[in-house]
């Protein structure tokens, strides 16, 4: 393995743990992962490049990415073509994510030496499945920690958290919300929820690996514990671009090993609101800001979305057209989507100036589907397209 190249496809906490194995025993690492900045993947030692040009320069891939309708068959006969001949694919992430089909095709051939899963796409996997019959193809069973080892190791340290939680009042490992009075948490569970909304819906919308995360507290929530707050804007900003689960105990150690900064402020004065959340984010060297407040001390509400002024309930399946203003934008959009059965729940369109860009928010309760997108960004005065999804 010396001196061989090892792409990692996903820089999370197990690629990450990958990559020091890798360079310990001599590997150049590249990877792919549109979630990680920059400046983290230089402090790793990583060199980072698309995704073809990874496929391409790699002789080990590792998968370690979800599964999700973007992933599923991301490696495929198309992609094996452009891969270095001889290279190794190991898959210990989730099964769908390497087509299983294309991989029997090409190990039987030796376009691929080797490959290596613990994951499949049916499980448990089937004794007569083909790529078992195949000398040049290895699988250990989908056991996570269920080993005899493990199981121990996972007991002491249960006990050990009660021992500590007991004799130190320190409760590690905790799965819940951080430690809230009972008298503070009515008041502060509605904008738990904004919070991780906001949090969700900004990872969906800005491009690139986030690098820093600002989170504005004005008016009548500034006087509110905001930690609690401010960990539920990471949990919504982290969980759906990473493969374990992230929750309000783990999101800030999840921004520190991704070397995402984060900044709190305070203020007492919300302008035209009682309180606003805002988000900030620089991701690519861009940055993007959504706020938002609360509508009768319980609704949530979207206000802000970058320059433009919206009101938005963050729920459902979300598209956001950036346009021209220009007459028949609005009546194309909706004949697209009417042409593809699906249904508009919200519309509304907010206007930078007129004559200049617009912003034009769809809020549906099914899936946009990709040939309705490619149409809509294919006319002239369309000039991004970006879907969210907050159910």
């Amino acid at each position: 393995l010396y001196n061989k190249v090892l792409g990692i496809v996903g820089a999370g906490q197990i690629g990450s743990h990958l990559t020091k194995l890798a360079q310990g025993i001599g590997m150049s690492v590249v990877a792919y992962d549109p979630y990680l900045a920059e400046e983290r993947a230089q402090k790793m030692g990583i060199t980072m490049m698309p995704l073809d040009e990874l496929f391409k320069h790699a002789d080990i891939i590792s998968v370690h990415t979800p599964l999700t309708p973007e992933t599923k068959g991301l490696i495929n006969a198309g992609v094996i073509a452009t891969m270095k001949p001889g290279v190794m694919i190991v898959n210990c992430a989730r099964g769908g994510i390497i087509h299983e089909g294309d991989l029997f095709d090409a190990l039987k051939v030796k376009r691929v030496a080797a490959a290596a899963f613990d994951v499949f796409e049916e499980e448990p996997v089937k004794a007569d499945h083909p790529l078992l019959t195949l000398d040049n193809f290895i699988c250990t069973p989908h056991i996570g920690a269920q080993t005899t080892e493990a199981q121990e190791n996972v007991a002491v340290g249960i006990a050990e958290q009660i021992v500590d939680y007991f004799t130190k009042g320190i409760a590690r490992g905790a799965v819940n919300i951080p430690s809230v009075s009972p008298e503070l948490l009515p008041r502060l569970q509605p904008y738990l929820s904004l919070a991780e909304q906001l949090g969700k819906f900004q990872t969906q919308l800005c491009e690139g690996g986030l690098e820093r995360v600002t989170v504005e507290y004005s008016g009548e929530v500034a006087s509110l514990s905001i930690a609690p707050l401010t960990i539920a804007v990471l949990k919504g900003l982290l969980s759906p671009v990473m493969e374990a689960p992230v929750n309000y105990v783990n999101a800030p150690i999840v921004a520190k090993e991704r070397g995402i900064e984060v900044k709190e402020i305070k203020s007492s004065d919300a302008g035209d609101f009682t309180s606003l959340i805002r988000v900030r984010v620089e991701a690519g060297k861009k940055s993007y800001q959504v706020a938002g407040t609360l509508f009768h001390k319980k609704d949530p509400r979207v206000v802000e979305i970058d320059q433009f002024n919206v009101e938005v309930v963050p729920e459902g399946h979300m598209l956001l057209i950036l346009n021209i203003d220009r007459p028949g934008v609005i009546g194309m959009v909706g004949k697209v989507l009417g042409d593809n059965q699906i249904n508009i729940v919200r519309m509304q369109c907010a206007l930078e100036k007129r004559g200049g860009n617009a912003l034009l928010i769809i809020g549906s309760d099914a899936v946009f589907p990709s040939i309705a997108l490619e149409t809509i960004k294919s006319s002239k005065d369309i000039l991004s397209v970006k879907v969210a999804a907050l159910s």
